[in-house]
């Protein structure tokens, strides 16, 4: 059973013994204490229970490294986009979490903080699920969906699938469906694609030539410019 420590003060246990997994509280109770952990330590706040990060094994950082090559190379002819890796989140009372990979717009639905702190939902979240499919598809998707994320991505490693949550015109998440070719097309980055079999084959000449032909598309060309007058 979790165990509620929202009343506990730092100076009255270990932050890593209160950070324990299962653990409830509020944000910000749970940012105080993390905090005041030792670098190395992860745990992220998900819809007011803590889970405490497992050790990484080789095929979460495998295609950990592919995502962010993908997003990467649109980060890249993007101005006005930002790429975050391993980012803690703050998004609401009782949501804090450190997603792999954020992609948002500058001046957009995100801001940093005074200390340097991401608050706010960025336009695109995503989650490499190789030992954690049910917590991303569960409570984080919960969480990313009622604080207001755009998109969020979930790379289901052991199913070589890719779940890309859209909003529908009621605002709630719907799994974005491939084109006719097989390709995933972002709605909020247009140009974002991406081709599910050659990201969990680890083609890397694939992935980026695609995602190469959706930044050389129209729509991203006036994409660019549209965020060009926002900033002007």
């Amino acid at each position: 059973m979790a165990t509620d420590v929202t009343k506990s003060t730092s100076t009255d246990f270990n932050a890593v013994t209160l950070l324990r997994d299962g653990a409830r509280m509020d944000r910000k109770t749970f940012h105080r204490l993390y905090e005041q952990t030792p670098e190395g330590f992860k745990a992220e706040l998900i819809g007011g229970v803590v889970y405490v990060a497992s050790p990484l094994k080789v095929p979460h950082g495998r295609h950990h490294a592919i995502l962010m090559a993908w997003l990467g190379a649109y980060w890249g002819v993007t101005p006005d986009s930002d790429l975050l890796d391993n980012t803690t989140a703050i998004l609401g009372d009782e949501s804090e979490p450190q997603p792999d990979a954020a992609l948002r717009i500058e001046g957009g639905s995100s801001h940093i903080d005074e200390d340097d702190y991401l608050t706010g939902p960025p336009e695109l979240v995503a989650e490499v699920a190789d030992s954690t499919v049910r917590l991303d598809l569960g409570a984080k998707r919960n969480d990313y969906e009622r604080e207001g994320v755009a998109e969020y991505l979930v790379f289901v490693v052991p199913e070589r699938r890719i779940v890309w949550f859209v909003r529908d015109e009621h605002q709630s998440f719907v799994e974005l469906a491939p084109d006719q070719d097989g390709l995933l097309k972002s709605r909020v980055f247009p140009g974002l694609w991406l081709e599910p079999i050659a990201f969990f084959d680890r083609d890397r000449r694939k992935v980026l030539d695609v995602v190469k032909r959706g930044t050389a598309s129209p729509e991203h060309a006036a994409f660019v410019e549209s965020l060009a007058l926002k900033r002007d």
